[in-house]
């Protein structure tokens, strides 16, 4: 009996952080501009909007919830990809948001 209410718990934590994971990629990749992800040679930013929208659906209805465990890993995949690969190249290409000063110490 404790035995699984600690692994309630422990999904419930699972699946909460990754839900955090995925809002913030979806906030973040909303942040760049698109030309970035052209500059990077990356999926449009439409495209990166689309899956990150529906990871973070995913994640959601996840929440404490084994039966969406198969889709909330591809999910969870998506998302490490681009906080990974794109995000990283975006950034680099000067997409940190739109209507910043590229001064030699940051925005203004």
């Amino acid at each position: 009996m404790f035995l699984a209410a600690a692994q309630s718990w422990l999904m419930l934590l699972l699946t909460v952080a990754a839900f955090a994971l995925q809002v913030f990629a979806l906030v973040d990749a909303s942040r760049h501009p698109a030309a970035a992800y052209e500059a990077a040679d990356k999926l449009t930013k439409t495209k990166w909007l689309v899956i990150l929208g529906v990871s973070a659906a995913v994640g959601f209805l996840s929440l404490g919830n084994a039966q969406f465990l198969f889709l909330l890993v591809i999910a969870v995949v998506a998302t490490a990809v681009y906080l990974t690969d794109v995000r990283p190249a975006v950034r680099a290409m000067g997409g940190r948001g739109q209507g910043r000063s590229g001064g030699p110490y940051g925005g203004w």
